[in-house]
């Protein structure tokens, strides 16, 4: 498959630092996003902790086959998903033995990362940072918020539109670092031709709807743009957060099957109309 990946963060215009922090790593087709928790520098700390961690986990994992997993490996997942399990359990490790080794300290984060293998997409995410894919004018968010607006949506607490008003949107139930242990939602999916992938922390799902998100995705190209352009929407609307985008698109591969049969067809549409020219 060809990829097309870009990625842009921002303090926005109401914080003084960027707790969110990314990485495309693209040698990998590695996609990893984080928001920190804990404000002032506890919250960047987090962040880059987590992200540094999921990377450097995966890079050796590639580069020695035999680096151990974290976890027990979950029968019903591949192995790359069960590595990305693997570095998130590592670096929830580390976020909290570093809060822990400082008095007075809280910190935490978010995670979501992706993990392309040719059409296979290992997803995994803790906390309220998302994970979106656009499909054929569909736009589906993949992930399920580990926030206690987003549970109390699906007891029926609330509804939806209660929930975007709430001012609790922030209070996060899973993080990485805030217990010992953490549980980490993992997917699996099949990427198409035409797909677009987004990752994003709330910084833009608080501030840009999803139906301007989807379309500001299918008129902007490339990724990279798309995501500037996201960012920028973002602090449009007020920019109360940091905001952090990575928009990773599957282009189409020009010795792929779907590739080599619409020029079979538009070959074979040519000849049907040259030997409709000869008879008339």
């Amino acid at each position: 498959m060809h990829i097309d990946a870009g990625g842009q963060t921002h303090v926005g215009r109401v914080r003084q630092n960027n707790e969110d922090d990314y990485r495309i790593e693209s040698s990998l087709e590695l996609y990893v996003l984080s928001d920190g928790i804990g404000g002032e520098e506890q919250g960047e700390v987090a962040s880059a902790l987590a992200v540094e961690t999921v990377v450097a986990h995966c890079q050796e994992a590639q580069n020695h086959h035999a680096t151990p997993l974290f976890v027990e490996p979950r029968a019903d997942v591949s192995e790359r998903t069960n590595r990305l399990i693997s570095a998130a359990t590592l670096a929830n490790r580390k976020i909290f033995d570093s809060a822990a080794s400082q008095p007075d300290v809280h910190m935490g984060a978010t995670i979501v990362a992706a993990w392309l293998q040719d059409e296979r997409l290992s997803l995994v995410h803790v906390g309220d940072s998302r994970a979106y894919l656009l499909r054929g004018g569909t736009f589906e968010q993949l992930t399920a918020d580990h926030s206690l607006v987003a549970e109390q949506v699906r007891r029926g607490v609330l509804t939806p539109q209660e929930a975007e008003t709430s001012q609790l949107q922030s209070v996060l139930i899973r993080a990485l670092g805030s217990q010992e242990q953490v549980e980490v939602d993992a997917d699996e999916h099949i990427l198409l031709e035409g797909d677009t992938l987004l990752l994003c922390s709330d910084g833009l799902t608080r501030m840009v709807t999803d139906p301007e998100i989807a379309s500001t995705l299918t008129t902007t190209e490339p990724s990279q743009a798309a995501a500037e352009r996201l960012v920028e929407l973002s602090n449009e609307y007020g920019g109360l957060d940091n905001v952090t985008v990575i928009v990773v698109r599957v282009l189409p591969d020009e010795h792929g099957f779907l590739d080599r049969l619409r020029r079979w067809s538009r070959r074979a549409r040519a000849a049907r109309d040259k030997q409709s020219l000869r008879g008339s």
